[in-house]
């Protein structure tokens, strides 16, 4: 997806507050902290992606959001209104689309939107003209009158997508909205909210932990451990790193690291049995290693930067690192 300039620039003025805007927000449950001062904005027509492994904060972040729960400190304001203190006009003000399906499929795609614009106090001519929009909006007109358990699942993702947007939400709200999706239908999701985002002046938060993902959005906010670690365009994380990332899989990474450092300067980030660090001209760098080292270095890789670096170079671990099972 090209990155509108326009969209990433926009900054909130004192005229136009941002779109959300997280102040401080920490969050324990027990003894554990989910998320720990964690502070960013959404601008107004902007694609934010809050991007962590699992354990990263993120779902709690987004169930403090969409009003599910409150923050133990701290507050969050979208479009002006308070989610500790204002949450009935803040679901005014959003739409969200969860993880889990929430579409009933034994209902039709068009009796799944009605009830949902009567949840929005939507009647009559009104309510039949918004359903029949949102159903040629997400492209799901001719299919209106079946049954939503007869369609795949990109299909119940549309359809879950219409009933979020159904009352013109100002802010979207969209938890892993492509897990479960094949190849095509994320691609599908993808050209629907840039088609939002820029016809329709919506601004979106989208938690994922695919990095194919995070390179489409137009910023990205990143979380470990409940803390914010980076912030920014995926371009302007990546640029940070500067020159090429060159990765040595050595017999021992502890004790090739004190040679490497002493006697190239080069201190790395230990990952496994890998050594990961930046420099200029890497393929050159590493090929000078590996001759002058051939029996502690069993491989060099040298690429350009990703967010899976800047994720290494901010927090020191990889991105899966964390474990799967913890609750985010």
């Amino acid at each position: 997806m090209a990155t509108s300039t326009a969209h990433a620039a926009e900054a909130p003025t004192q005229e136009r507050a941002a779109a959300i805007a997280v102040e401080g927000i920490t969050h324990r449950y027990g003894e554990r902290t989910a998320l720990s001062g964690v502070s960013f904005t959404v601008n107004h027509s902007e694609v934010l992606g809050l991007l962590g492994p699992n354990g990263s904060g993120k779902t709690s972040l987004f169930r403090i959001l969409s009003t599910l729960m409150l923050p133990s400190e701290g507050d969050a304001r979208i479009m002006g209104a308070s989610v500790r203190t204002e949450p009935y006009r803040v679901r005014r003000q959003i739409g969200v689309v969860f993880q889990e399906k929430s579409v009933d499929v034994k209902l039709t795609a068009a009796e799944n939107l009605r009830h949902q614009g009567h949840l929005y106090g939507m009647r009559g001519v009104a309510l039949q003209e918004r359903v029949r929009e949102m159903l040629e909006r997400v492209g799901l007109s001719e299919r209106a009158h079946e049954w939503v358990e007869k369609f795949s699942g990109g299909m119940q993702r549309r359809v879950e997508l219409a009933k979020g947007l159904m009352h013109k939400p100002a802010v979207l709200l969209l938890d892993e909205p492509t897990t479960g999706l094949d190849p095509g239908a994320r691609i599908d999701l993808w050209k629907y909210l840039t088609a939002l985002r820029d016809a329709q002046g919506t601004s979106v938060l989208i938690t994922t932990h695919l990095m194919e993902e995070a390179e489409r959005c137009d910023r990205l906010a990143i979380l470990h451990e409940g803390r914010l670690v980076a912030l920014g365009t995926p371009a302007e994380l990546k640029a940070e790193i500067g020159g090429d990332v060159v990765e040595l899989e050595v017999r021992d990474a502890e004790a090739f690291s004190v040679p490497l450092e002493k006697g190239f300067g080069v201190k790395a980030v230990r990952v496994g049995n890998r050594l990961r660090f930046e420099t200029e001209l890497g393929h050159r760098f590493g090929a000078q290693l590996a001759e002058k080292y051939p029996d502690e270095i069993v491989s060099v890789t040298v690429s350009k930067p990703s967010l899976e670096d800047v994720f290494i170079r901010k927090t020191g671990h990889r991105f899966w690192s964390e474990g799967d099972g913890k609750s985010g």
